[in-house]
């Protein structure tokens, strides 16, 4: 498993929305999709470190379900922003290439530990 690949890029990839986030207007009703996307984002990051940590086999299947989740939702206010003109097509286009690695990953990951479980 590619566990440590995985973290450094939920990390960046949490690091470059709270940037990318710094810039979004939010006095134009945008503060509650930043809100969530930073929520989101930092969330993927966290499930997977978490995992680290996890009491059985289950548990560490079930974080990175979570993360995938987060994954997945951190996508949608990606859609939104750029939907709000908050972001631009080639930003949303960057970071939902780099959720679509990291969803790859975790889904690799999760196969690959029910099968050794």
């Amino acid at each position: 498993m590619k566990d440590s690949e995985l973290r450094t890029r939920a990390k960046a990839l949490a690091l470059h929305i709270i940037a990318v986030c710094d810039e979004v207007d939010t006095r134009k009703g945008r503060g509650v999709l930043v809100n969530q996307i930073v929520r989101s984002a930092t969330s993927i990051g966290a499930n997977i470190h978490e995992a680290n940590y996890a009491a059985s086999k289950a548990d560490f299947i079930n974080k990175f379900h979570i993360a995938l989740k987060e994954c997945g939702e951190t996508e949608y206010w990606i859609e939104m922003l750029v939907g709000s003109n908050a972001i631009s097509e080639q930003t949303a286009k960057d970071l939902l290439q780099e959720c679509g690695v990291i969803r790859r990953m975790l889904v690799k990951s999760i196969t690959t530990a029910k099968e050794n479980g």
